[in-house]
């Protein structure tokens, strides 16, 4: 099964792409989506959609993982956040994708062990349980490929019923 992994932004949206078969994982592809600063939110969300659909064009993933947006502080950049969220949802929809989302303490138990975990833990186990060499960078890739890794994990397990974001 190939898993893409979403790390939800507007400037910057990490993605991941890894194999999972097997009870292993090994990354396909990673990075990050960019747009341009200071364009017109509504540019950078079409440069968002084009480049998202070019991405699953090109690697044609079996299933996608986005995570659940938190946000404590700067209200704007929340609703920001979340309009690109939409467009990425849609984008894989359109692409015949049924989206799961997973909270980020969900990320950090799946792949850590412990669902309050630091930054620092999670790419590092990252980047162990995928064999990299180096963390993955930017930091928005690393966390796609961790939500990757968390759907990998949930797709195996006996509790887990895949419901779609979608419903």
């Amino acid at each position: 099964m190939v898993i893409l992994g979403i790390d939800p932004g507007y400037g910057t949206i990490g993605y991941g792409i890894v194999r999972y078969s097997g009870q292993r994982f090994t990354p396909i592809q990673y990075g990050a989506i960019t747009t341009q600063i200071g364009a017109p939110m509504y540019l950078r969300l079409c440069e968002l959609y084009d480049d998202l659909c070019t991405l699953i064009d090109t690697f044609h993933p079996d299933t996608a993982a986005v995570e659940d947006l938190f946000f404590n502080q700067n209200i704007t950049t929340g609703i920001q956040v979340a309009q690109a969220r939409g467009v990425i949802l849609l984008a894989l929809a359109q692409k015949g994708l049924n989206p799961v989302s997973y909270t980020p303490s969900q990320d950090k138990q799946s792949v850590v062990g412990y669902g309050k975990a630091d930054k620092h833990q999670m790419m590092e186990m990252t980047r162990l349980m995928l064999g990299l060499a180096k963390v993955p960078r930017p930091d928005d890739a690393a966390d796609a490929l961790a939500i990757a890794i968390c759907h990998g994990h949930a797709s195996r397990s006996s509790l887990y019923h895949e419901k779609s974001i979608m419903e």
